[in-house]
């Protein structure tokens, strides 16, 4: 059984940083692509940031490109999400998820391509 823990989020201010990681548990890593959504109050989950199995091919939201980076430490079996330059707009529950793909750099930017989920973490960037 997989399971995916999320660090903490936290409270920010605006152009401030933050750095979320996601740990996985009960399968081998680097079997996974990972991914980063988020979901706004009222709103649908949307896709943030995504990461092949080799950490090789990256994929980003217009929203995030060039603020946030994902990378990920198969030794660790963690993925991380470094956010800058942080927006209001950016407030959200923020989720990892894996999906198990036999192609190394694959990357999924929709929600039902992702097999596992983690419970989300919060992170509330004031103005």
């Amino acid at each position: 059984q997989v399971q995916l823990v999320e660090s903490r989020g936290g409270l920010v201010q605006a152009g401030g940083s933050l750095r979320l990681s996601c740990a996985l548990s009960g399968r081998t890593f680097s079997s996974y692509t990972m991914g980063w959504f988020r979901q706004a109050p009222g709103k649908e989950r949307q896709f943030v940031a995504t990461i092949s199995r080799t950490g090789l091919s990256t994929y980003y939201a217009n929203s995030v490109k060039g603020r946030f980076t994902i990378s990920r430490d198969n030794a660790k079996n963690t993925v991380y999400l470094q956010m800058n330059s942080l927006k209001p707009e950016d407030t959200a529950v923020y989720y990892c998820a894996a999906a198990r793909t036999g192609n190394f750099e694959y990357t999924g930017k929709v929600v039902g391509e992702y097999d596992y989920w983690g419970q989300g973490t919060q992170v509330t960037v004031s103005s």
